[in-house]
């Protein structure tokens, strides 16, 4: 007796619209299971919720890579995936990061990850202002919403303007609210820069984020009343917690005719 040789059949792939609709379906299902779970709450293990949603595993990654892309879901390294928690707004203004945060209700932070005066050289000296040796208090901080980070902002300052300021003196504390109350100085302009920015390794630690990941890079440099810089910060924003609003007003264009 003797076996015969089947020739194996090779099973057609499927139409990618087709594919695309079955993904998308996921996606779906997978939202309306996240919907009312709470912000950190983390998913259950890949495997479990492949079954519990009845799809392959490669299936169900592709869900969570595109709400992951939504911001709906976000990936800590090492801990697993969780729900994401709201963004937040920022309005393109000269309020302070502390300000802007109780103004949506959430409980500003900083802590010091280093502090250290040190001479401003050619760069720095150009955008303060002062002489290159000159001394400039820079401070790094991670600065907090609710506890979770948020930016990761480094402060250089002119050393002259802030007698006595030290790094332990920014930590949960307002660099504009310290102006104010201990120097008597408040600032009145600022020129601010955005750009779209990947987070790097020694970033990626400090934000709790993945390297690479999408941020907003901003830059800003405010003067106080006299003209005199008093600041300028490099803030990286996490892309995952942070949006920008825009208020836009049509502007005159000085030609008001009557309609015909």
């Amino acid at each position: 007796m003797t076996i015969e040789e089947v020739a194996p059949t090779t099973a057609r792939p499927e139409p990618p619209a087709i594919r695309a609709g079955k993904q998308e379906q996921v996606r779906e299902q997978l939202a309306d299971l996240i919907s009312p779970m709470s912000p950190g709450e983390p998913l259950p293990a890949e495997r479990d919720l492949a079954a519990h949603l009845g799809v392959a595993r490669m299936t169900l990654r592709r869900a969570v890579e595109a709400l992951v892309a939504d911001h709906r879901l976000i990936r800590r390294p090492g801990a697993g995936t969780f729900v994401a928690p709201a963004r937040v707004d920022q309005r393109l203004s000269a309020t302070s990061f502390s300000t802007d945060m109780r103004s949506r209700g959430l409980v500003p932070g900083a802590r010091t990850v280093q502090a250290r005066a040190q001479p401003a050289g050619m760069v720095m000296a150009s955008v303060l202002g002062i002489e290159p040796m000159a001394s400039v208090l820079h401070v790094r901080r991670v600065r907090t919403a609710d506890g979770e980070p948020m930016a990761l902002e480094d402060l250089h300052v002119p050393a002259e303007l802030v007698p006595g300021l030290s790094g332990a003196d920014l930590q949960d504390a307002s660099f504009y609210d310290l102006l104010e109350s201990r120097y008597a100085l408040s600032i009145t302009a600022a020129t601010q820069t955005i750009e779209p920015h990947q987070v790097t390794a020694e970033e990626a630690e400090q934000l709790e984020a993945a390297e690479g990941d999408l941020a907003f890079l901003f830059e800003r440099t405010s003067r106080v009343a006299d003209g005199r810089v008093a600041e300028f910060v490099r803030s990286v924003y996490r892309g995952d917690r942070y949006r920008i609003l825009v208020d836009i007003f049509p502007t005159s264009t000085g030609d008001r005719r009557a309609p015909l």
